[in-house]
């Protein structure tokens, strides 16, 4: 079971750090300055639920 978000804001203000932080990476260019990351960033967080678990067993969903 998955999901997909995005992070959206003005320039400038710490998307591309939040990102980092969230995937444990240094994927996306971080710097002092507005528009230093133009192109998209992707990246995949395992976020363990035991709800999601219990949902995808109730519904039968192959994980």
């Amino acid at each position: 079971m998955g999901f997909k978000m995005g992070i959206v804001g003005l320039p400038n203000v710490g998307k591309s750090t939040l990102f980092n932080a969230l995937t444990r990476t240094a994927a996306a260019q971080a710097a002092n300055f507005p528009f230093c990351t133009i192109e998209p960033n992707v990246g995949e967080v395992a976020v363990p639920d035991a709800r999601l678990d219990k949902l995808a067993e109730i519904a039968k969903s192959k994980t």
